[in-house]
């Protein structure tokens, strides 16, 4: 089944426009999924895009976006927070209703992994959850920061150097970070939970996929990547993780 994509944009949280890309099959999708991406990324970083145009010729079309302040969508990152992130997470599984269907499927790279997992509980028509190399808790991110944490806390602001790009970080920023901790909601999600993480990363270690494992209720699965890094930026591991979750999802959707 080939695949065809659509460039579309809608109102994030913050009110700004939000730059997405929704990935169709060639015939009527059997779902529809949200993709959710890593911490400063955006929808066309190689596994984003890789994954959501395979899910595509699987049937499922699949809806990538930029978050507030990222890519080409409008916005200051400066401005946003994790909170922010769920938000738009959740304008753009309304948008996807609205126009489509609402989503059945979420599926979190990174940090994005944290945010569907929060997200879930405010989207009764989900009726499976995956995370690929995603933090435990939200808060995981401070790590990126460390050298920098006293003069946010001091000065209100820092710009931060991440991935070799700098960020304008604000204390709100951290201080939503402080929320109540994700085992909850992880434990309350009520959706089969599929967890994909390398057990070489070197960004988001493992060992968080086992709290997240430990945390969830039946049914959950855990797929190791092997040797993958952390972006998945080889193709083959991309396409790896699209076709199982693929054959995993279909038995929910």
């Amino acid at each position: 089944m080939s695949a065809r994509s659509q460039h579309l944009a809608f109102p994030g949280a913050l009110g700004d426009l939000l730059s997405a890309r929704l990935e169709l099959p060639d015939r009527e999708p059997r779902a529809f999924a949200l993709f959710a991406h890593c911490f400063t990324c955006g929808k066309d970083i190689r596994a984003a895009a890789t994954i959501s145009r395979a899910l595509a010729k699987q049937g499922i079309a699949v809806l990538r976006f930029d978050f507030t302040g990222l890519g080409s969508s409008q916005g200051d990152f400066a401005n946003t927070t994790f909170s922010s992130n769920v938000a738009d997470l959740l304008a753009a599984a309304r948008h996807l209703e609205a126009e489509h269907a609402p989503p059945r499927l979420l599926v979190g790279h990174s940090l994005g992994g944290a945010a569907v997992l929060a997200a879930a509980a405010h989207l009764p028509a989900v009726r499976a959850v995956a995370t690929i190399g995603a933090p435990f808790e939200a808060s995981d991110v401070r790590r990126f920061l460390a050298s920098d944490l006293d003069t946010i806390e001091r000065e209100g602001e820092a710009v931060v150097a991440i991935a070799g790009r700098p960020f304008r970080i604000k204390r709100e920023f951290l201080d939503d970070l402080r929320q109540p901790s994700s085992r909850d909601a992880i434990a309350n999600l009520g959706r089969p939970l599929m967890i994909l993480h390398s057990p070489v990363d070197t960004v988001v270690p493992v060992d968080n996929a086992r709290r997240i494992f430990e945390a969830a209720s039946h049914p959950k699965s855990f797929v190791s990547l092997d040797d993958a890094d952390h972006l998945l930026s080889s193709a083959a591991d991309a396409d790896y993780v699209a076709q199982i979750l693929s054959a995993w999802s279909s038995r929910y959707l």
